[in-house]
């Protein structure tokens, strides 16, 4: 009823509010930039019998956040946000976390190759007071991935509350390259959010009906409001990773191109001189931009196209805002044009549509995706692993959605029957639909077999995923078909009393 209300409200105004592309309700508040942007330590961790292992504490705090108050907070290691993990392809890795929060939550590793059982998704929720340690080995190319909670109907506060930080992944290709390459110094992470405040400098989490969720009006960088980054080098690499829970950005530095180097999933195949990036909650990209001695600059994101969608005043479509300062030194060390080797093992990464065994489709639309809610309890798609197949995903709705697929990373085929543009090109995890448009995207599912224990699918503005657009799928072994069947219920889900089994084969 909610849901159908707030878009009844939308449609109502359409009328009176597409004609102006400056007109906003979801305007963001200007800062001065004033704070120095935090940086987010490497977290730190110890090597025994091959496995490195990393120490994460989900927990509550005080964030003082200048200017606007203090606010109660969560995070990893500290009050908000957390540390940044880092390890190479190769390695096995484990991550003890040990959940101090008043509630039972869990730890999703976003953009991550690694067995079901791992990956912190709704049925491997830790609970309060309890230690939850995955462990697996890391396969998949350089890139920068992230982590965050999926905790089923809640993952939009636990986000918001500022559980979040990246991962950052090292292989042969990354770490010979001609790339920024010094964390903090001229290789940034940069976690871009939007959060609202009440007079009292608390967080507000509101549950409007608004669409596509809540779009707050002070823009965080790291979690720190109104930053600047003193530049050292002629060239710095930016990490970007939208880590709102429901708004999109269009990053861009005005009447200055930024090098595109990497998406989601990893480096591109040649650096991509872009005068912007679109990025929607969850995606992140790699890009190089230069800058001249003693000069200062901002990081904007700008007006964002979001498609055929109703009304894009009231979804943050109109928003233009400054995210981060740049002061230039009034000298710079030089860096190299980027450029990076091949990979050793990007002929075995690559992707063949040829190879291609099953069509699946796709279909988002309210709170459902093929027409049903997420059910703890339903296999709704069953893969063999090993397969290649090709996902067909579509919007049906005029409001803001994305996909999200977990394990694998994607390339994108086609969008209506064309070639995705070269920001598209690269390996993705997570991709914006615009409304009425069909994404084909090329999948292969490799190494983890496990017929009892999903992986999700879902849009990844967190409202929606909390209140349904999700769905999951297993991966098995030929002939194991009859062993399918969704995980015994725990106190955290939602859905029928039956478990499920079967699930969609594609076409």
């Amino acid at each position: 009823m909610r849901i159908a209300a707030a878009l009844a409200a939308v449609a109502a105004s359409a009328a009176l509010l597409t004609a102006c592309d400056t007109f906003s309700t979801t305007t963001v508040a200007e800062h001065d930039f004033v704070n120095e942007l935090a940086i987010p330590p490497i977290a730190d961790s110890t090597v025994e019998d091959g496995v490195r292992t990393f120490q994460l504490t989900a927990e509550q705090g005080t964030t003082s956040f200048p200017g606007i108050g203090d606010a109660e907070t969560w995070g990893f290691n500290g009050a908000f946000l957390g540390p940044t993990l880092r390890a190479e392809r190769g390695e096995q890795v484990a991550v003890e976390i040990d959940n101090q929060l008043p509630e039972a939550t869990s730890v999703h590793w976003h953009g991550m190759h690694l067995p079901a059982a791992m990956d912190g998704g709704p049925h491997q929720m830790i609970e309060q007071g309890e230690t939850w340690q995955p462990t697996w080995m890391i396969d998949q190319p350089a890139s920068t991935l992230w982590y965050h909670p999926h905790p089923h109907g809640e993952t939009e506060k636990h986000v918001y509350l500022g559980l979040a930080g990246m991962f950052i992944l090292d292989d042969d290709a990354s770490l010979a390259a001609d790339l920024p390459s010094e964390y903090g110094v001229d290789d940034l992470p940069l976690i871009v959010q939007d959060k609202e405040f009440d007079s009292a400098g608390r967080l507000v989490l509101n549950d409007d009906g608004s669409e596509p969720g809540m779009l707050g009006d002070t823009v965080l960088v790291n979690g720190t409001v109104g930053a600047y980054q003193e530049v050292t080098t002629d060239r710095v690499r930016l990490r970007l990773l939208n880590g709102s829970t429901a708004r999109t950005y269009t990053f861009e530095i005005p009447d200055r191109p930024m090098t595109l180097v990497a998406t989601d999933g990893g480096l591109l195949d040649a650096p991509v001189e872009m005068e912007q990036v679109r990025l929607a909650p969850g995606e992140r990209a790699e890009a190089v931009v230069e800058f001249e001695p003693g000069e200062t600059v901002r990081l904007q994101s700008s007006k964002t196209h979001l498609g055929g969608i109703v009304v894009p005043a009231t979804s943050g479509g109109n928003d233009e805002f400054d995210v981060l300062e740049f002061r230039a030194a009034d000298s710079l060390a030089p860096s190299p044009e980027p450029s990076w080797p091949e990979a050793q093992d990007a002929v075995a990464d690559e992707l063949h549509e040829d190879e291609a065994s099953v069509t699946r489709d796709f279909v988002l639309n309210t709170r459902e995706i093929n027409g049903e809610q997420m059910d703890m309890n339903r296999i709704d798609e069953v893969v063999h692993v090993g397969d290649t197949e090709v996902w067909e995903v579509r919007s049906t709705q005029p409001i803001p959605h994305s996909f999200h697929i977990h394990d694998v990373q994607f390339r994108v085929l086609s969008i209506n029957g064309q070639a995705p543009p070269p920001e598209l090109a690269g390996p993705k995890d997570t991709i914006y639909l615009d409304p009425n448009v069909t994404y084909r995207l090329l999948v292969r599912f490799e190494d983890y077999a496990d017929p009892t224990m999903p992986y999700m699918y879902h849009c990844h503005m967190l409202l929606h995923e909390d209140e349904g657009m999700m769905g999951q799928f297993v991966v098995i072994e030929p002939g194991d078909e009859g062993r399918v069947k969704a995980p015994e219920r725990s106190g955290h889900d939602d859905g029928s009393d039956d478990a499920a089994t079967g699930g969609h084969a594609g076409h």
